[in-house]
């Protein structure tokens, strides 16, 4: 038997369930659903992303709560106390992504839906690849997660710009369990002199002036050749279908573009 009604903590696991066609089990969304636009007036707001008051959760009467990661690990403990069932996915690349999809899909009973969802994301990161193939070279990228402090892209954002013909300056970070471990300083940044910036931050407009700004950053090639873009974060900053489908075309988008503005 299927579990029927899950209150979801993490933004991937709604706009998966809707994808899966699976939203009548959602019992409530996190404040931060953005995807499927339809989800925010349809299903009640139980929680943030790091922070969430018990008794809104429990007042959805959830038979299963998803949550995402270590960040989410004291509502999971909290809610496992009032015993409430918790699954917490704890992915962090591409690979996670789909196994995500995977199993979300069986705990509902979508599982042969969930396996045509897999594919037809695949199939989108095998297009990425082939049109990254016709990019002259690989333009070397600064991702912006955050801008105070400074951090550097996650894992799977980072495979997603390898995977749209990009070189993620700060690839060797990428991997890091927590975000502390992907804080980089200016000069680092100058150092690696990317020739595009991507900013996305949290939730948060980005800013372009507030980089250019930055003392010393004139130099660096993106500043001067004006390659400040956004991408903005619930398309790639949650680990799900969206960062694939939204996140990863623009990515694409953003260096067929770099390209063709560069001399023969």
């Amino acid at each position: 038997m299927s579990y029927q009604r899950i209150a979801c903590l993490s933004t991937e696991a709604v706009e998966t369930l809707y994808a899966l066609g699976a939203e009548d089990c959602i019992a409530g969304i996190s404040g931060f659903t953005v995807y499927p636009p339809r989800a925010r007036q349809e299903k009640p707001k139980i929680s943030g992303f790091t922070s969430g008051k018990l008794e809104r959760i429990l007042e959805v009467k959830p038979d299963l709560v998803i949550a995402f990661s270590d960040l989410q690990a004291e509502m999971a403990r909290d809610l496992i106390r009032e015993g409430i069932e918790v699954h917490v996915f704890n992915h962090r690349d591409i690979a996670g992504i789909l196994r995500m999809v995977g199993n979300l899909g069986a705990l509902v009973g979508k599982a042969a839906e969930a396996e045509i969802l897999v594919q037809g994301l695949s199939a989108h990161l095998a297009d990425a690849r082939a049109a990254a193939a016709s990019l002259p070279r690989a333009p070397k990228v600064y991702f912006e997660e955050w801008h105070d402090p400074m951090i550097s892209g996650i894992g799977w954002v980072s495979e997603l710009i390898g995977i749209a013909g990009g070189s993620d300056v700060f690839t060797d970070r990428a991997r890091a369990q927590g975000a502390k471990q992907r804080v980089v300083s200016a000069e680092e940044v100058i150092e690696r002199a990317p020739e595009i910036i991507i900013g996305s931050w949290c939730g948060k407009k980005f800013v372009p002036d507030h980089v250019r700004a930055r003392p010393g950053w004139e130099s660096v090639p993106a500043v001067r050749d004006n390659e400040l873009h956004e991408i903005k974060s619930a398309d790639i900053l949650a680990p799900g279908a969206i960062a694939i489908t939204h996140g990863l075309t623009q990515l694409t988008q953003l260096f067929e573009d770099w390209a063709a503005r560069q001399p023969a």
